[in-house]
């Protein structure tokens, strides 16, 4: 498992990538309500899963923690980009 500092770097490193396409998607596609709303759902999703980093639930192990976290991240991530691919 990689440390809880380089995970957060990685998705931080893609949210920032994902914010900056939904801003290019503000400023030249058509629909600017839908782009403001995934820059909005970008910004919960960082804030979301750099909080649950430093959280692990009771219960789990570790290994089984971050690893759904990875998955559930990946899911959520893909989503966003195919409604970014979308307009």
């Amino acid at each position: 498992m990689a440390s809880k500092r380089h995970l957060k770097q990685k998705i931080n490193l893609i949210c920032e990538e994902l914010f900056a396409e939904c801003v290019a998607g503000s400023l030249y596609g058509q629909n600017r309500e839908s782009a403001k709303a995934l820059i909005f759902s970008t910004i919960k999703m960082r804030n979301n899963y750099v909080r649950r980093i430093s959280h692990p639930e009771p219960g789990l192990t570790a290994k089984a923690y971050y690893k759904d976290l990875k998955e559930k991240f990946t899911a959520q991530a893909g989503e966003l980009l195919d409604q970014l691919n979308s307009f």
